[in-house]
């Protein structure tokens, strides 16, 4: 798991430095009809982090040690391929702050790690699985690795909008 984490870091870095200098009219600005703003991204950020840490603490308390077989969570790097997001982590309409966003996503991420840091053994990520809406059985550990595929994914969004507003 140590391993994972220096990936965590680095992603949310790279997140906060695509959003940080915007201004607020700027991360609200809508993309085009249909489409999510920068704030609405970083906000779906925020919840998906959320709901992968109840997915990983409901794991760790309820889960069986099974030894789950490993899923091609890679293919959510393929931008090509469009999933919609489940309803429970679209985002709000905003508008939002840039400065409370990014103060979110410090608590966030910070409490997702420590949550991590908690796990013993840490062995138990890989012999436990939870449902994920796209992937079925997925085992704890590679829900960890699909949260910052999944925030790389949407920071190549957030620089398309960037790039086109």
């Amino acid at each position: 798991m140590e391993d994972l984490k220096p990936y965590l870091y680095a992603t949310r870095m790279k997140l906060l430095q695509e959003i940080s200098a915007l201004t607020d009219d700027e991360f609200n600005g809508m993309a085009g009809s249909g489409k999510w703003s920068i704030a609405q991204v970083c906000h779906h950020l925020l919840k998906t982090e959320k709901l992968f840490l109840k997915a990983l603490s409901f794991g760790v308390e309820h889960g069986d040690r099974l030894q789950p077989a490993r899923k091609p969570i890679q293919s959510v790097s393929d931008r090509s391929e469009k999933f919609p997001a489940p309803k429970v982590s679209e985002p709000d309409a905003g508008p939002f702050q840039v400065a409370q966003i990014v103060q979110q996503l410090n608590d966030s991420r910070s409490n997702f790690i420590g949550f991590l840091d908690s796990i013993e053994p840490k062995s138990m990520l890989k012999e436990i699985a939870v449902n994920h809406p796209r992937f079925g059985d997925l085992p704890l550990d590679q829900w960890v690795e699909l949260l910052y595929l999944h925030e790389q994914r949407h920071i190549e969004q957030i620089k398309d909008l960037k790039s086109s507003s």
